[in-house]
């Protein structure tokens, strides 16, 4: 007879490690089935950052940024080997849009959804120091700003999210790709691929935390579930030669936009780019213009790159946000406006009302932990009582 789970989570990155670590925390059976490896899609191509989001104040996402600072906070503690708190610094020119004012109010109010404290201070870089800041360039530099946020190798926090899940009981399968599923009163049936053969098992709530691959997976199921309308958008990241020894610098690109350019293993990584992916999630790779638009915002910042380096590595990764068309916050066609805010999209058993999938669309790395919280408080009509053995409040990532 198939084997029969609480809960089976349908891939193995950030949000489907978190979400294993919840169940099990529990006390719930729980198994992850994962078709390549764990954090090999969006959790090990993003900016690795722990951070508020500075920048989701200018859409007035207050709420989220909160929840970030809040999530920060607690990994800075739980994950102190993995998380690491980290010198950011922006930099305003002559032409730059947000002017100093803007930002002196802004980290502000950054600050006080932060609780204040020490991790949650700024300040104004004297210009005397500004010659010490990795060769920035100071033509029409009128301030540089300092505040802090984390850094994490998110791969690394990844795979200690599921270790963690792993220690409480929860099973992975891997490589294993889901194929199948019925939906069904008691009990769903879910079949996949495991080492070339062909496996079952049971569970009453079905979790779909494939990321990009979402959409496919609710293609596999019976009866076909109503899918939110998304859309996928690709982030290139570039890796260079060069330290940063200073810290990770906040620049604004020509088109307003935010990008980052950090110390990464002794290279400097520069990210990220929005651009709407049509197309099969496992072809997304960087674009010509792409590789140009960071090039040009890293040369405008950074002096020693315009005699030319070479690009060490170029990898692109997948976001999923809800279309503008669902009625998200931000017009359709301005991606960096679009609300970052998770959702949650449930499916109920007709007789019993129960929910018996729960699809996870969007995310931030930042608040995996809480967003596994919800999804656990969403299928409490779903999942029987057990009796928890840890709170993943407590739970030391290492």
């Amino acid at each position: 007879m198939a084997e029969t789970f609480d809960v089976v989570v349908i891939g193995g990155g950030i949000h489907g490690a978190g979400i294993a670590q919840a169940a099990a925390a529990r006390g719930l059976s729980v198994m992850v089935l994962e078709q390549t490896a764990i954090a090999s899609g969006t959790s090990s191509r993003s900016s690795k950052l722990i951070h508020g989001g500075l920048r989701y104040l200018e859409s007035r996402q207050f709420s989220l940024v909160r929840e970030c600072l809040q999530e920060r906070s607690l990994l800075l503690k739980l994950a102190p080997g993995l998380v690491e708190l980290r010198p950011f610094y922006i930099p305003v020119y002559r032409d730059t849009a947000r002017r100093p004012w803007m930002l002196y109010v802004g980290l502000s109010f950054y600050r006080l959804l932060g609780g204040g404290g020490p991790a949650m201070r700024f300040r104004r870089i004297p210009q005397s120091q500004w010659k010490n800041l990795d060769g920035l360039e100071t033509t029409d530099l009128e301030a540089v700003f300092q505040y802090y946020d984390a850094q994490t190798d998110d791969a690394a926090l990844t795979n200690a999210v599921m270790r963690s899940a792993q220690r409480l009981g929860a099973q992975l399968k891997i490589p294993a790709t889901f194929t199948g599923a019925l939906l069904d009163e008691p009990t769903n049936a879910i079949e996949y691929r495991h080492n070339g053969k062909t496996e079952t098992c049971g569970a009453a709530v079905l979790i779909n935390a494939a990321g990009p691959w979402a959409q496919e997976v609710l293609s596999r199921i019976t009866p076909a579930p109503p899918q939110l309308e998304i859309e996928l958008v690709q982030g290139t990241h570039l890796l260079l030669p060069g330290k940063l020894t200073q810290g990770i610098y906040y620049v604004e690109a020509e088109d307003r936009r935010v990008v980052f350019v950090m110390p990464w293993k002794g290279n400097t990584l520069v990210g990220t780019t929005e651009l709407i992916f049509q197309g099969n999630p496992g072809d997304v790779a960087p674009l010509p213009s792409e590789i140009a638009y960071l090039m040009e915002t890293l040369c405008r910042y950074f002096p020693r790159y315009r005699t030319g380096v070479p690009i060490r590595d170029a990898i692109a990764g997948l976001r999923v946000l809800p279309s503008g068309r669902n009625g998200t916050e931000g017009e359709a066609g301005t991606l960096h406006a679009r609300s970052r805010e998770t959702v949650l999209y449930l499916h109920r058993r007709e007789q019993s009302g129960t929910t018996r999938l729960l699809t996870v669309y969007g995310g931030k790395l930042t608040t995996y932990r809480l967003t596994a919280e919800r999804v656990m408080a969403h299928l409490a009509d779903a999942l029987p009582a057990r009796v928890p053995l840890a709170d993943t409040r407590d739970l030391e990532l290492t």
